[in-house]
């Protein structure tokens, strides 16, 4: 039934999938830790989706990198 249905279909609904995955995986650490700052939450969700995928030493630095304060938004 997915292979009927058009590329852009495809990568409509893959995407509108991804973006529920955050939603719940957002949901679900908020859920554990309710004080949670952005940072915490960009490495728990980094770990959630991507924990497995690379070695120790990378993983550390891609954590500290995510812990660097958040860009100011421009007015």
């Amino acid at each position: 039934m997915l292979l009927v249905r058009s590329g852009e279909e495809r990568l409509k609904m893959g995407c509108s999938m991804h973006a529920f995955a955050r939603q719940i995986v957002r949901a679900s650490v908020l859920a554990r830790t309710p004080q949670a700052t952005q940072a915490h939450l960009r490495r728990a969700m980094f770990l959630r989706f991507y924990g497995r995928d690379f070695d120790q030493r990378t993983t550390e630095r891609i954590l500290s990198a995510l812990t660097e304060a958040l860009p100011r938004a421009t007015e």
